[in-house]
């Protein structure tokens, strides 16, 4: 079975090299909603200031991923993983010591991390894999990097609470920034497969020079790219929303502080079961009608956590049910890009993808934080996540996901 899921061992390396390198980036990104208090308090961040970070990184996070994408298309993805790695620890540890207020705060947490998460979050890092894989494999290749980034959204919110608890916030960063500096050593086995660098060579002098806009014009001219787009501006806007806002709103309903650490943690495990899941079903049935299925369910688990009463019960139960589809939409929405374009720009394609999602994010973190301030509370928010979840229902049912061009197969 191994033998036919790995094509040959660079796959195999850079899967592993992969899943580590999300673990980190994506779960030092799951935690930022812990600090809110505290830069409130000793730093005097405004919930919209915080939530405008937030905005501003989800939003340079989506414009540099096409841009990073198409270095790594061409050149292989180590070294940009490696410049992203830099500057994120570089924002993170700067948070962390004091450099925190004003228009240091929006330049490390919004700038230098939005960065950095371009270069080497799951977006980036999923294509990268799944270039190493057949079409019947790329969900399930492209699930594990995201289960992986899962993991760490599980692990750091808890190691969180504990360095926050033995160490205080600031020296929390500074922690961070070095585990970051060290996912250096995964990055640098991350390469793009053989026959594509060959391929890549010989077509050089014809190819980059242009093809970047001519692949771009081709695929926003096909209507089923142009509806994925819109879907996923719906999953940013709702996980921003939630990771960025969640620890405040349960707070404000009367729950205990540690409730936010627990549905963020349990977000991040059961996003694991969620995404392997979505990977396995996705090589083997429509992913349209599954990604359609998926957001119908999140409005329901939405709309069940705000107008249930309150209690620990139904925030945890949110915790779960919400973490099975958190990144489940990753591997469909990769795997129908890839389908239907091919994999030799998927990195820069999927990063297309993805800038639309970012700009969802930017409304979800920068709305939830300007509703709390002007009405006290985040429930307009709420009430705009399912309306918009039931939108993204409907909008992936016409996908028309058969290749654009017979090529795109391979």
């Amino acid at each position: 079975m191994t033998k036919k899921f790995f094509p040959n061992k660079l796959a195999l390396v850079t899967l592993v090299a992969a899943c580590f390198v999300v673990n980190a980036s994506m779960g030092v990104r799951q935690t930022f909603g812990l600090f809110s208090n505290n830069f409130e308090v000793d730093c005097g961040i405004s919930n919209t200031e915080f939530g405008l970070a937030v905005a501003l990184h989800s939003l340079v996070w989506g414009i540099f991923t096409p841009i990073f994408g198409r270095f790594a298309d061409q050149y292989g993805g180590s070294k940009i993983v490696v410049f992203g790695l830099i500057c994120y620890a570089v924002g993170i540890f700067s948070l962390g010591n004091n450099l925190n207020t004003g228009l240091w705060f929006q330049l490390n947490l919004g700038m230098m991390v939005g960065i950095g998460l371009g270069a080497c979050s799951g977006p980036m890092l999923a294509p990268l894999a799944t270039k190493h894989f057949p079409n019947e494999n790329r969900s399930k290749a492209a699930g594990f990097v995201t289960a992986f980034g899962g993991l760490g959204m599980f692990m750091f919110p808890i190691l969180s609470n504990y360095l926050i608890t033995e160490t205080g916030w600031e020296n929390t960063f500074t922690v961070f920034g070095i585990i970051l500096l060290i996912m250096f050593i995964p990055a640098l086995f991350l390469k793009n497969p053989e026959k594509q660098k060959i391929e890549s060579n010989f077509n050089k002098n014809d190819e980059i020079k242009q093809s970047a806009f001519q692949v771009l014009k081709e695929s926003l001219k096909h209507k089923g790219f142009r509806l994925l787009i819109l879907g996923f501006f719906v999953c940013g806007f709702q996980i921003t929303l939630v990771a960025t806002h969640v620890p405040r709103y349960v707070q404000d309903r009367g729950l205990e502080d540690w409730t936010g650490f627990a549905i963020l943690s349990l977000i991040g495990l059961f996003n694991i079961i969620g995404v392997l899941i979505m990977g396995y079903l996705g090589d083997k049935y429509s992913k349209k009608m599954l990604l359609s299925g998926l957001y119908f369910f999140r409005a329901i688990s939405i709309g069940l956590f705000i107008f249930l009463p309150p209690s620990q019960i139904s925030a945890l139960a949110f915790g779960v049910t919400f973490g099975l589809l958190w990144l489940a939409t990753v591997p469909a929405t990769n795997g129908i890009v890839a389908q239907i374009f091919g994999t030799k720009n998927i990195s820069m394609l999927f990063g297309i993808v993805f800038l639309n999602h970012q700009i969802g994010s930017f409304l979800g973190a920068y709305l939830g934080g300007l509703f709390y301030d002007i009405f006290g509370n985040f429930d307009y928010a709420w009430y705009l996540a399912i309306v918009l979840s039931l939108l993204a229902t409907l909008v992936h049912l016409p996908i028309d996901e058969k290749p654009a061009r017979q090529e795109a197969t391979i």
